[in-house]
C-alpha cells in the first residue's frame, strides 16, 4: 500500500526507459538489503508489531502470533484507493522473478512476470507512461496493482489516510491485489478493470478479475519502501491473486492521466519479508 511519497501524451520523439536499461541499473549491495532486513527486526524484536507484508505467497509458515479477524468481502467494504507498484511485492504464482536489489529505496527491486511475451506485446510504442525520477514504464515491465477497502465510510482519494475516518478509528482494511504484465498489443483495458461504481451504498470496482487463479489471503500490513527499516502498524487482510493479467499499457497511461486518486506514476517496493517472526501463519 501506498505512502504519501505520492500524464504524458505522444510526444515528436520519446525517450523512454528500455526493460534492458533498466536491468543495467546501479543495484544496491547485497549487504545494503541485508543491512535493511537487520533494522527491520531490531525495529520488531519484541515491540508487539503484527504480521508484516509482502510476503512469498506459496509459503504458509509464520509464527507471528499478533491475532486480528479477517476483514470482510471486497464486496461489503467500500474501495478507498487505487496504486500500484513497478514490480511485484509479493513473490508466488507466476511472479517469482527476481528484479534484483533496486536502488536500495524501493525502485528496482521487487518480482518480474514469469512468463514470455510475443514480439507484438513487447513492441515500443510512441509515448512516455508514468514518468518519475524514477524513470517509467514500458512494454514488459510488471506492476503490482492494490485495490484498498475499508470498513470506514472512506472517500476516494490519495494516501490510505482516505481510507480512515475520524468515525472509526479502527477500521479494517482489505487489499484486492492483481499482479499484472504490460503489454503494447491486446491486453486488458485497465480503464475497464479499475471502473468504480456505487453498489448498496459502497464504492466497489466490479470489474477485477476473477480468473487469475484462487486469491491467497492472509493477515499482513501496509508496504513501501517507507518500511523496509521499521513496522507498519496497520493491520491489513491481503488477498492477492497468484496469475498475471496482461494490460494494454496505453489504457493505464490513459488512467494515470486522469483518475480519482492523482496517481501519475509507480510506486517503490518494500524488502520481501523474509523473517518468520514478522509473517503470518496462512491456514
Amino acid at each position: 500500500m501506498k505512502k504519501a511519497i505520492f500524464g504524458l501524451g505522444a510526444i515528436a520523439v520519446v525517450v523512454a526507459t528500455s526493460a534492458a536499461a533498466k536491468d543495467e541499473q546501479a543495484m544496491a549491495s547485497d549487504d545494503v538489503i541485508a543491512a535493511q532486513r537487520a533494522a527491520l527486526a531490531a525495529a520488531t524484536d519484541g515491540k508487539g508489531y503484527g504480521p508484516q507484508s509482502p510476503r512469498d505467497i506459496s509459503t504458509a509458515a509464520g509464527n507471528n502470533t499478533r491475532v486480528f479477524s479477517e476483514a470482510p468481502a471486497a464486496t461489503a467494504m467500500s474501495l478507498c484507493d487505487i496504486h500500484f507498484h513497478e514490480n511485484a511485492e509479493h513473490k508466488g504464482g507466476e511472479f517469482t522473478t527476481y528484479a534484483g536489489n533496486g536502488d536500495g529505496h524501493g525502485y528496482g527491486t521487487g518480482f518480474k512476470y514469469d512468463g514470455t511475451l510475443s514480439a507484438a506485446e513487447l513492441a515500443p510504442i510512441d509515448r512516455v507512461i508514468g514518468a518519475s525520477e524514477h524513470g517509467d514504464l514500458v512494454p514488459g515491465d510488471t506492476i503490482e496493482v492494490h485495490f484498498v477497502h475499508s470498513t470506514a465510510q472512506a472517500s476516494l482519494g490519495n494516501s490510505l489516510g482516505t481510507c480512515l475516518s475520524e468515525a472509526i478509528g479502527n477500521p479494517q482494511l482489505r487489499v484486492e491485489t492483481v499482479v499484472a504484465v504490460l503489454v503494447s498489443e491486446g491486453g486488458a483495458d485497465f480503464n475497464q478493470m479499475a471502473k468504480i461504481e456505487q453498489i448498496n451504498g459502497l464504492n466497489q470496482v466490479p470489474n477485477l478479475p476473477d480468473t487469475l487463479g484462487t486469491p491467497v489471503v492472509y493477515e499482513g500490513s501496509t508496504t513501501g519502501p517507507g518500511y523496509n527499516e521499521k513496522g507498519s502498524p496497520f493491520q491489513v487482510t491481503w488477498s492477492v491473486r497468484p496469475q498475471v493479467a496482461k494490460v494494454n499499457i496505453g489504457s493505464l497511461g490513459d488512467w494515470l492521466e486522469d483518475n480519482p486518486f492523482d496517481e501519475d506514476h509507480a510506486h517503490g517496493v518494500r524488502n520481501l519479508v523474509l523473517n518468520p517472526d514478522l509473517l503470518s501463519a496462512i491456514d
